[in-house]
């Protein structure tokens, strides 16, 4: 898919550069906010992955309730928990990600892609950044 026909399926639109983030990424993504988090008590915002583009392994630690859901919107995409198969994310897939659980997710190698990412609250909620994908891991996708 071009960036051209991304952009007109990526409802949510881009963005600006997560540049807050960037440390924790492999390439660029982008993050557009869907919620003002001082009116919202979830976090809601669309994130974009340029093609190649992935988080680190991270984990969303809670002593109960939290994690992550993802909605994916756009383009094309990988999910994967740590010691399993990597799931293939399509526009209109939804992964629901417990706490505790150590993931990473991004575009595929040659796609742009995007998803919703929904923060759930969580009793003593925080996010542990971990280290990168490897290419050599990834590569194998």
């Amino acid at each position: 898919m071009s960036k051209e026909q991304f952009d007109k399926e990526n409802i949510f639109g881009v963005g600006n550069p997560n540049t807050a983030f960037a440390q924790y990424f492999v390439g660029n993504s982008y993050l557009n906010p869907l919620v003002d988090p001082a009116k919202s008590p979830m976090f809601l915002a669309n994130v974009t992955f340029e093609p190649g583009c992935r988080n680190n392994w991270h984990i969303h630690h809670a002593k109960s309730a939290g994690g992550q859901i993802l909605i994916c919107t756009a383009g094309s995409g990988w999910y994967q928990e740590e010691g399993k198969e990597a799931v293939d994310l399509k526009p209109g897939t939804v992964i629901v990600i417990p706490a505790n659980v150590k993931h990473w997710h991004g575009a595929k190698k040659d796609e742009w892609f995007s998803h919703i990412a929904i923060e759930v609250p969580g009793e003593d909620g925080s996010t542990e950044w971990c280290e990168p994908v490897s290419d050599e891991d990834y590569n194998k996708l």
